[in-house]
């Protein structure tokens, strides 16, 4: 079998989020599994130069768009097994951002037709499945059937669309249609296209993809509501019997707490590791060095989709509990600048980090006793994954990937790793929050078993991967 993932970041090359990592940790366990999977994507001029040295040169060709034939660069490094692909076109690639230039649209038009283009240059490979990430992406499945039908080196391809977040979905004026992605006014006025007035890159995926995933079960159940749906419920609804939702994993390589390099002592080195990367943690952030206070962490963008409403709300009731808070994170001017409040109002209690840094985080992960994450929506989140790894124990609303991966300490204390609230509610958020504090405090016992039990809980890319096969043997 051989799949080709076709995607606009992949770690350990460029990345801005959950994508990244799913690109740059899946199909090496689906390598694992006996699959020949490469990955194709942008050479962005951001990519470290250590990585681009070492890229090989295989070709160029002319790609359409629209109107116009341009140049394309294809360029290819292995890396952990992976072969990776870079469409290479200085004028669409080099940028000082990935996303949201002026001419996004034609931009990752380019890259759907290069990747198609890509098959008839590639040597000594022809997949059998292109999977599919996002909008940018997503034209893939309804260019394939439209340009290449006849042609004998495409037309046995199947195509797989994975959403990661429904609401971004590539929305453009309707010009974009034949000048951008040369096709007929037609794909507007029957509705495979057309959106509320414009064109919509995602909606086409929706319809033409031979199969739909999500990146967990409950998000496959979510997006076909109303509420979750994002205007496209319908089209979900059309082809539910198509939707799968698979958990995203982690990569445990990566976050391993025996051998991570950025936690100070390895929590195979001593039984109180735990304790001591707190006692780090709280020295490195200015904070007082009190171990039997509960530290509350948070690692998130700081937007209203991640719950930052809700905080906002109850933060000071939090803070009245002896506890301690940090957060770490970017995101909206009103959401940071809250944070700095409260970081200059309780010095003793709040350290705020508003930036990105990926070292601090997995201390966080490490030396913090619980983790908040009271999301309005969450496709999957990894975060909570993350933290549950390390020890800290996750309070998260109920929904999408996080009611697929935290399991209620209250409702099954056998076996839950977590805490779960239900209502988009602050406080039912905050009593949550109490509840979990009082644990801390008052029972060891049962909060050493739910700390265990957050460790234990299996979130390897390898049982993500099994269900992958499982998808791309149903479509071939």
């Amino acid at each position: 079998m051989k799949i080709l993932f076709a995607v606009a970041e992949a770690a350990p090359f460029i990345k801005t989020g959950g994508l990244g990592e799913v690109a740059g940790s899946l199909p090496v366990a689906l390598q694992r599994q006996g699959v020949d999977v490469r990955v194709i994507m942008p050479k962005y001029s951001a990519i470290p130069e250590h990585f681009r040295k070492e890229f090989k040169f295989i070709t160029h060709f002319q790609v359409p768009v629209g109107w116009r034939q341009q140049y394309c660069g294809l360029e290819e490094m292995v890396y952990n097994g992976v072969h990776y692909y870079f469409i290479d076109n200085e004028y669409y690639f080099k940028r000082a951002t990935l996303y949201n230039e002026f001419d996004q649209a034609e931009q990752f038009a380019f890259f759907s037709r290069a990747v198609l283009e890509s098959l008839l240059h590639i040597p000594d490979f022809q997949p059998d499945i292109l999977h599919c990430h996002d909008w940018h992406t997503a034209m893939i499945p309804l260019m394939l059937r439209e340009f290449y039908r006849q042609d004998p080196c495409h037309f046995r391809i199947r195509t797989v669309l994975t959403i990661h977040n429904l609401k971004y979905q590539g929305v453009f004026p309707r010009e974009v249609l034949l000048d951008i992605l040369g096709l007929s006014e037609d794909f507007y006025q029957n509705g495979v296209l057309e959106f509320h007035g414009a064109i919509n890159f995602l909606k086409a995926g929706l319809i033409y993809s031979d199969r739909l995933t999500t990146v967990s079960p409950t998000y496959a159940r979510e997006i076909q509501t109303e509420y979750y749906g994002e205007h496209l419920e319908g089209v979900l609804r059309e082809r539910s019997d198509r939707l799968i939702g698979i958990v995203n994993g982690l990569d445990y390589d990566v976050f391993n707490p025996d051998k991570d390099p950025y936690v100070k002592y390895p929590f195979s080195s001593s039984p109180d590791a735990k304790q001591k990367n707190k006692d780090f943690l709280q020295k490195k952030l200015g904070l007082p060095e009190k171990s039997k206070i509960p530290m509350l962490g948070m690692v998130s963008r700081l937007v209203d989709q991640k719950g930052l409403d809700l905080l906002a709300h109850v933060l000071e009731e939090i803070l009245a509990l002896d506890i301690q808070f940090v957060v770490l994170g970017t995101g909206d001017a009103n959401y940071e600048n809250m944070m700095r409040y409260f970081a200059h109002k309780y010095p003793q209690k709040v350290a705020a980090r508003i930036l990105f840094d990926d070292e601090l985080a997995h201390q966080i992960y490490a030396g913090a006793d619980l983790f908040l994450m009271p999301s309005r929506f969450e496709p999957c989140g990894m975060a909570q994954m993350m933290a549950m790894r390390y020890g800290t124990i996750p309070v998260v609303r109920n929904t999408g990937g996080l009611s697929d991966t935290v399991i209620p300490c209250e409702e099954d204390p056998q076996n839950g790793n977590g805490y779960r609230f239900y209502n988009y509610n602050a406080h039912d958020f905050l009593f949550t929050v109490k509840r979990a504090v009082q644990l801390f405090r008052e029972d060891q016992q049962a909060w050493d078993h739910l700390m265990q039990n957050a460790m234990n809980s299996d979130f390897s890319w390898d049982r993500s991967a099994r269900a992958y096969l499982e998808l791309y043997d149903e479509v071939l």
